[in-house]
């Protein structure tokens, strides 16, 4: 940014002035860093549309093609970056179309900020046309939301907005606002939110907490770290390695917690969870210390709760004291930003290396190579399988790009495949699981770091939820890379009714339309890949494109994902086959 613009931009955040509604709207984007927006205009939030035309060459807004897509993009450019996302939308059905992204962002911790129009206020109650009550359909899947009548109300509103969805545990709001305050005029100063009575975003650090976390650790045989995405969202994956290298302990992670540490660290033994891998969810139930870093034993991750690490002392750092004891009971908890009680817990540790211990995860992960891994990667059958072409993938990004899966079969395969050497590259939708959110969420992230290489993996099922932002793409020539691997099912839902239905495979079964004469329709460069001969090449071609690309990639139809453990056993009921 050039000096005479942050100059402007500071002007607006002090300047007094008397303006509409509209523009104070816009302004407090621009006094909060705002460049970029995600949304799609329409009669009641028309007035805002109107002033942001006037300062395009300040915010850039995108026009995605459906607000689902536009609430994803946002959390796309918000999970890469750091920042907070913003969508905004009309009333009525425009703002609900932004509920399943907001939830997705609530569930997941991603900070949002989302607009929407709404009636006139002496409308509010009438059944007038488009309106709806987005303040009470969002209630439960927002940090806060609030409704704004009076014009006078916008700038300490918007400036709690950003506030609150930034600070602590992050998360979505919403603001809905009324077409006479977007209309009406103020005397206009912005001044940034730092604070609000009864909201206490961080939690102090209890020292006592931390002497006794310390005094388990180092007197711990068999530690084992589980870190979740508050690593990430904390900007602790420095101090979570130190930790990791000073006390020798093995490391693994939720899938939103997938690379707060490279792929290759030698005591980042893997993915915990539902399809993680075999050792760290095996060895979970013989740890005699489990350190919980970040992350909140959701039931994917935990198996059945009854039988889940019995015989370990539990150590749980939250940022949140509403997920402390929720579903694990812990012995100590740790309350606070997990960089600064990180900080503050490494000088307390012994230096230690558990080699016997750390043998036994290696052992483990031997068996899983060669019952899984091998033939996921290396695979000798005539059929194509999903985990080879994230290995070529990897080998063409050398584990530098960002990985934005969809939900499903091919999101297990692309967490448990892909390599990750830097930070805030494994974006994916975790607690929702919402199919149709990598197209759009890649949109967004590509835009926030656009010298990033952002490939989106896709099911072919999810790819149909929101196949219409082909359509942004192609407006705002985003170099987006999209892989569909096209099974012609459902996967995950067929993987099921395979292993617990008797093969019941009720509409679970695709016919598909041809995806790469789709995307050439949006000027989209494409190809399909059907030989194993022809696959390298491929995706040797997609990476070196400088622009959008499109590659299906069609893979064995039924193709199960493995290691597995099925729904409400014990992690130590994780099936190799």
């Amino acid at each position: 940014m050039n000096t005479q613009t942050a100059n402007k931009k500071q002007e607006v955040a002090q300047e007094t002035i008397r303006i509409t509604g509209s523009e104070a709207i816009i302004r407090c984007l621009i006094a909060e860093g705002v460049d970029i927006l995600y949304g799609y205009p329409g009669g009641a939030i028309m007035p805002v549309y109107d002033e942001l035309y006037k300062f395009r060459d300040q915010i850039h807004h995108v026009l995605t093609r459906h607000e689902q897509g536009a609430a994803h993009a946002a959390q796309g450019f918000a999970r890469i970056s750091g920042r907070v996302g913003v969508a905004m939308a009309t009333s009525g059905p425009g703002a609900t179309n932004l509920i399943t992204g907001i939830a997705d962002a609530q569930i997941d911790s991603t900070p949002l900020v989302c607009i929407t129009g709404q009636v006139f206020s002496h409308l509010l109650g009438t059944d007038a046309f488009q309106e709806t009550d987005i303040i009470g359909i969002s209630t439960p899947v927002t940090k806060w939301n609030h409704q704004i009548t009076k014009s006078s109300e916008i700038p300490e509103v918007l400036a709690k907005a950003f506030y609150i969805a930034k600070s602590g545990r992050p998360g979505p709001v919403l603001i809905d606002i009324t077409k006479d305050a977007q209309v009406g005029e103020l005397d206009f100063k912005y001044e940034k939110c730092t604070g609000v009575r009864s909201y206490t975003p961080v939690p102090k650090t209890n020292p006592e907490s931390l002497s006794a976390a310390a005094e388990l650790i180092n007197s711990a045989k068999k530690p084992f770290i589980v870190w979740g995405q508050g690593v990430i969202l904390g900007q602790a994956e420095n101090e979570l390695k130190a930790i990791i290298e000073k006390a020798g302990i093995p490391a693994a992670w939720t899938i939103l917690g997938a690379s707060a540490l490279p792929t290759s660290h030698p005591l980042n033994v893997g993915m915990v969870g539902m399809h993680g891998n075999y050792a760290p969810n095996m060895l979970t139930n013989e740890c005699d210390v489990l350190i919980a870093i970040g992350m909140r034993f959701d039931d994917r991750v935990t198996g059945s709760l009854n039988t889940y690490a019995k015989q370990a002392k539990i150590i749980h750092f939250d940022i949140d004291p509403a997920e402390i004891d929720k579903n694990v009971k812990t012995d100590v908890a740790v309350l606070g930003d997990s960089k600064d009680s990180l900080a503050r817990l490494l000088p307390l540790l012994n230096e230690n290396k558990h080699t016997t211990w750390l043998q036994k995860f290696k052992d483990l992960y031997a068996i899983e190579f060669e019952k899984v891994i091998k033939d996921d990667i290396s695979p000798v059958k005539e059929g194509l399988t999903m985990g080879e072409v994230l290995k070529q993938i990897n080998i063409e990004t050398k584990g530098n790009a960002a990985i934005v899966s969809d939900v499903g079969q091919h999101q297990m395969i692309a967490c448990r495949y892909s390599e990750f050497n830097v930070t805030k590259s494994n974006i994916t939708s975790g607690g929702l699981g919402t199919m149709g959110f990598a197209l759009p969420a890649a949109i967004g992230a590509k835009m926030a770091a656009p010298d990033r290489e952002v490939v989106a993996i896709i099911g072919d099922g999810g790819y149909q939820m929101n196949i219409q932002e082909l359509g942004t793409i192609f407006q705002q020539k985003v170099p987006v890379k999209i892989v569909v691997l096209n099974n012609e099912f459902l996967g995950m839902v067929r993987q099921w009714q395979q292993l617990f239905f008797d093969k019941r495979y009720a509409s679970t079964e695709m016919t598909n339309p041809d995806f790469v004469t789709i995307a050439k329709g949006y000027y989209i460069e494409g190809k399909r890949v059907k030989k194993r001969e022809e696959l390298a090449a491929a995706i040797k071609e997609m990476i070196a494109s400088k622009e959008s690309y499109f590659l299906e990639v069609c893979v064995e139809k039924e193709d199960n994902v493995f290691p597995m453990i099925p729904s409400g056993a014990s992690v130590s009921d994780i099936r190799l086959s």
